[in-house]
């Protein structure tokens, strides 16, 4: 029995999500004017870079509206990209058809995914942790799912190194930038949020993206990969 002075007991279950807020002009924008100009900024090399080498069966979550399949190696046998915005999701099964390799397009949320337990054997991220309500439970579903020893592969954009864009990036994910950028957060600690999950991370490619001369609060990216240990990893 708990007394009087004993510290209320601490759930180490994520919060729920709230519930989706759907986002259709931000869609649009994004697929007709966003996606475009971050394809002729040479976002294309880094979707290659995040994708290189993978294998077997894969998750990506927020595949957006699919402009990740086209670059998926030869070595992936099926790839399910989970998409919530339905837009978005048209947009990705019209890709799917294109693709390289198979893909089926799924309508959920990275933060319940309906798949059981260790389905998969490498899943993807690219630019959508900024975005998610719950980034720590969409982090715990995507180790869930994932094998043992499974690798997650991720390009995001994050939190500033320098002090001065921190405190933009605060100020803008307290007001305006979620409310106009389809739920986006600039400055989130995704790093910090993967070892938290329980991942271990691997390589960290950390650049700047677009290059520009004036500095955005978006700039900074991370793009490596982390691995859910196995059973018998002691770290």
């Amino acid at each position: 029995m708990t007394g009087p002075l004993d510290p209320e007991p601490i759930d180490p279950r994520p919060a729920e999500p709230q519930p989706l807020k759907p986002h259709p002009l931000f869609a649009r924008f994004y697929a007709g004017y966003a996606g475009p100009a971050l394809e002729k900024a040479g976002i294309a090399e880094h979707r290659g870079r995040l994708l290189d080498g993978l294998a077997g069966e894969v998750i990506e979550v927020g595949a957006g509206n699919g402009l990740n399949f086209r670059h998926c190696p030869p070595g992936v046998t099926r790839l399910v990209a989970v998409e919530p915005e339905p837009n978005l999701r048209r947009m990705a099964e019209r890709e799917a058809r294109r693709a390289p390799v198979p893909v089926e397009v799924e309508a959920a949320r990275a933060e319940r995914l309906p798949f059981p337990d260790a389905s998969f054997d490498a899943a993807v991220v690219c630019l959508v942790l900024c975005s998610v309500a719950a980034p720590d439970r969409a982090l715990a579903e995507l180790h869930r799912v994932l094998r043992p020893g499974g690798q997650l592969r991720f390009f995001e954009h994050v939190r500033a190194d320098s002090p001065a864009m921190r405190r933009v990036q605060r100020a803008l994910d307290a007001t305006v930038w979620p409310r106009l950028a389809g739920g986006c957060h600039t400055g989130r600690d995704t790093l910090t949020a993967l070892v938290t999950a329980g991942f271990a991370l691997g390589t960290v490619d950390r650049f700047a993206f677009p290059r520009t001369r004036v500095p955005l609060p978006t700039a900074t990216h991370i793009l490596g990969t982390a691995v859910r240990p196995g059973a018998d990893d002691t770290r």
